[in-house]
């Protein structure tokens, strides 16, 4: 299946196996606990929860106000590349900056925390567009389940030694294990910077056809973003699609980000919490791959609401669980589904946008996805906050992937495919 990718596929993938380390290790395991435990140890549980939802839902505000237009820009311009290192750098530095905010000093982390969170997701754009550069049409699916299924693998490499460094620091040289995930940090910047050259080395994108000012080049981004805001309004498929998307990928992110911070609400030990997360990566390893084949089976469409009922599953499960070994179940199962509805919903959309336009409306896809981590985490740390039950903020995301499955159902893949290539 996959003796014939290429050098510039396997560097775009390699890049995945990078970034998700911070996925993985930042977002999800180690700092909502270094927040809760740590950084705002003085206070109580549910504002440290609503506080962490705040920085979450800010920094994907950000990338929801400038993504459209990057993408417009970068279209323009042909530097999605440049765009992504930019973001890249600014993430892995201010994650690597984390190891300097002390206990107590909550409001700093805070910031760091958006900032690297803001990198990341920004560098996520323009690497997402990038695929229909490297992967063929009829590959689409497939490639992008590789990128998932090696982030899923990179990122659980890195965070089995960093759980290991957690659970036992006295043998890798630390006092404590808040120093393990301080070092923790540092080793996430690593991985991510190095992971990030074969994509800057090997991935060739067009260039442009006259060298062009940066002014002229803002510009023409800005028109193209006003022509893309009108061709989508004719693009009833992918409007609908967004809209979809938007709704249940809600959902999926707001779990991602807010599990662990759950757990440790509702009385779980942060060694097992971390250790079921490192139990997802390695489920979604195989698991990313099998949905690209699946989805090039029966069609990424079926592929992506599969894997929303099992989450609307998941998220009931988690509303009635009292036991650490139920969150271990509730951390195979994602596992099986979380790969596999960012890599097809991915290729999906890949099919139905213009491939000429992949940064900007792509900067839209992102913006949508961003928007919707805004009001999941928010919507959770408010529930939190004002019922004082966790229980309660964590079922509240199941209307979000029924609503999304509804209005995917009813997207006409063939009709957008259409639509598309009419525009190239």
């Amino acid at each position: 299946m996959f003796k014939k990718l290429d050098r510039q596929v396997i560097s775009w993938a390699l890049y995945d196996w990078g970034n998700s380390a911070f996925a993985v290790v930042m977002l999800t395991a180690f700092f909502p606990p270094f927040f809760k435990q740590f950084l705002s140890a003085d206070l109580d549980a549910t504002t440290s929860t609503f506080w962490l939802g705040i920085a979450n839902a800010s920094a994907s505000m950000i990338i929801v106000l400038l993504a459209p237009i990057m993408g417009a820009i970068a279209d323009a311009s042909c530097s999605k590349k440049r765009f992504l290192i930019s973001f890249a750098i600014l993430g892995i530095v201010t994650t690597f900056m984390l190891v300097f905010a002390d206990k107590g000093e909550w409001q700093f982390g805070l910031l760091l925390y958006v900032m690297a969170t803001v990198g990341f997701m920004g560098a996520n754009v323009f690497y997402d567009s990038l695929i229909v550069i490297v992967a063929p049409e009829d590959k689409l699916d497939v490639i992008s389940g590789l990128g998932y299924a090696l982030g899923y693998l990179g990122g659980g490499l890195l965070l089995a030694v960093d759980v290991a460094m957690f659970l036992m620091p006295e043998k890798f040289g630390f006092d404590n294990a808040t120093q393990a995930i301080q070092a923790s940090f540092i080793s996430v910047a690593i991985w991510w910077a190095l992971f990030s050259l074969p994509l800057i080395f090997f991935v060739k994108e067009r260039k442009a056809n006259k060298n062009q000012p940066a002014g002229q080049a803002v510009v023409m981004g800005f028109r193209q973003l006003r022509d893309t805001l009108r061709e989508i309004k004719k693009l009833k498929v992918v409007m609908l699609f967004l809209l979809a998307y938007w709704l249940y990928i809600d959902g999926v992110d707001t779990i991602i980000r807010m599990a662990v911070d759950y757990g440790l609400s509702i009385g779980f030990d942060t060694g097992n919490l971390i250790t079921a997360i490192l139990i997802t990566q390695f489920v979604g390893f195989p698991a990313a791959i099998a949905f690209g084949l699946l989805g090039q089976r029966i069609g990424a469409k079926k592929g992506i609401l599969i894997a929303i009922a099992v989450y609307i599953m998941v998220t009931v499960w988690a509303f009635w669980m009292d036991n650490v070994y139920e969150f271990y179940g509730l951390a195979i199962v994602v596992g099986l589904v979380q790969g596999g509805v960012q890599s097809l919903s991915r290729s999906f959309y890949a099919r139905i946008i213009p491939s000429s336009k992949s940064g900007e409306f792509f900067g839209f896809y992102n913006m949508l996805g961003k928007f919707a981590a805004v009001l999941g985490p928010l919507i959770m740390g408010v529930v939190s906050l004002l019922t004082k039950d966790p229980r309660l903020s964590i079922l509240s995301v199941v209307v979000l992937f029924v609503a999304g499955a509804v209005l995917l159902w009813f997207v006409d893949e063939e009709k957008g495919q259409r639509m598309a290539q009419e525009l190239n």
